[in-house]
């Protein structure tokens, strides 16, 4: 499936700007950005250089909410594959295991998202951020409500990943600079836990164990591979292919 195609199976779930938000707004935000690129790109192209990778480079995040980490992949031309470049401790993720399924309900979704340009905001009162895409097509068929779920900066959040202001620079500024470098979106995927064989068996009696199957699907997908599936709804399940 070619780039264009790519693209278009999330443009329905990609954000646009938030009603509210003005034109000037967005401009002091993107100034902002542009400090925070400023202060922390010495470090994170050293950093990078020394594991292999370049920013600008395509990105692929992923979160545990269970062990309260995020991953940022970044890819490696040379092994063709998404390699690890930072694990950043999730500061604050309210809810419980298992899905978002309502307003107000202060979960953190679980599953497969994608994060376009215009998803990106610079002018966040959490210092930076960018918007999730929920609900996706997988939850709108299961009638799941919310909005403006996104990874931000500040210690505190209900219902979207808080991930300190210094960390949100550094993951800022590596997305913003894929997406300008021509990915045209990067995936998020968000799981439960971990998830290993060993801890599925314990979650065998959860009312969300066949949603958790479901996602262990695309997760697995990825350690297999080194990158992440395309991801398609059908029959109100996830269906991953290759890309």
């Amino acid at each position: 499936m070619n780039l264009a195609s790519r693209a278009l199976i999330f443009a329905v779930s990609l954000p646009s700007m938030a009603m509210g938000d003005s034109i000037s707004d967005f401009s002091a935000g993107s100034a902002r950005a542009a400090a925070a690129a400023a202060k922390v790109r010495p470090d994170l192209e050293r950093d990078l250089e020394a594991n292999g990778l370049q920013l600008g480079s395509p990105v692929f995040l992923r979160a545990f909410k269970e062990e309260r980490v995020l991953e940022l992949f970044l890819w490696h031309g040379e092994s063709k594959r998404f390699r690890l470049f930072q694990s950043y401790p999730i500061a604050a993720a309210s809810g419980t295991l298992g899905p978002k399924l309502a307003e107000g309900d202060g979960q953190v979704p679980e599953g497969f998202y994608a994060v376009g340009p215009r998803a990106m905001k610079p002018d966040s009162d959490y210092h930076l951020a960018f918007n999730l895409g929920y609900p996706n097509q997988f939850d709108r068929a299961h009638h799941r409500t919310g909005s403006a779920i996104m990874v931000h900066g500040n210690q505190v959040s209900i219902g979207c990943l808080a991930m300190t202001d210094a960390k949100i620079e550094q993951i800022y500024t590596l997305c913003d600079a894929a997406l300008k470098n021509g990915q045209p979106f990067f995936r998020v995927h968000l799981f439960p836990f971990r998830m290993t064989e060993a801890r599925m068996k314990q979650a065998a009696g959860s009312r969300w164990h066949a949603f958790w199957q479901n996602l262990k699907q695309g997760h697995d997908w990825f350690e297999t591979h080194g990158s992440p599936p395309d991801v398609t709804v059908k029959n109100g399940e996830y269906r991953f292919a290759e890309r």
